[in-house]
């Protein structure tokens, strides 16, 4: 797989303010991360036809546990966002959505992560299958509730800001698109 090696390194592209790659490799967990650069992380609503939206819960073993969040993670190595997306919906969620299906609502800026957010839509039989260390649950809830649990402090962390942010175009995309 891009973006890991033969002992199951995650390596990441270290990327510029506008999301370009610099050439430079960085392994997760490594020390040292350059000054002025980000790596990039995908996330993705993924919307049933009756409007609900998924929301996971992060497993035991993982930092903010417990937590809810929308599915995503790191873009490897070689990797777009897109494709991270796509992919980080399929290993969590074992749900499927082609790369060019995800729309782009926005980028949020980190401290060192440039975290870019798509909606995807799903049809009403969309079966969830979790991934194991990862995802403890998921849940398909209205708009309104992850307004809810935001409030009440159920979601990760980083969600926090990133909502804060992006919440009125990811509402706007998906009043949209039903």
């Amino acid at each position: 797989m891009a973006g890991t090696i033969g002992n199951g390194d995650e390596w990441w592209d270290v990327v510029d303010a506008e999301g370009a790659p610099t050439g430079a490799l960085f392994r997760r967990g490594g020390q040292g991360w350059p000054a002025g650069r980000f790596h990039l992380v995908a996330a993705v609503c993924v919307q049933r036809e009756d409007g609900t939206v998924l929301l996971t819960q992060r497993a035991a073993g993982k930092e903010f546990a417990f937590c809810w969040e929308f599915p995503g993670g790191s873009a490897l190595a070689g990797e777009s966002g897109r494709n991270a997306a796509s992919r980080e919906l399929r290993e969590e969620t074992g749900l499927t959505v082609e790369p060019l299906a995800l729309a782009l609502v926005g980028r949020f800026t980190e401290t060192s992560a440039l975290l870019d957010f798509y909606v995807a839509r799903a049809g009403s039989a969309a079966e969830v299958t979790l991934q194991a260390g990862e995802v403890m649950a998921a849940e398909w809830v209205t708009p309104e509730e992850v307004v809810r649990r935001l409030a009440a402090g159920a979601m990760a962390d980083p969600w926090i800001a990133r909502l804060d942010s992006l919440w009125p175009s990811i509402r706007q995309a998906l009043t949209t698109a039903l």
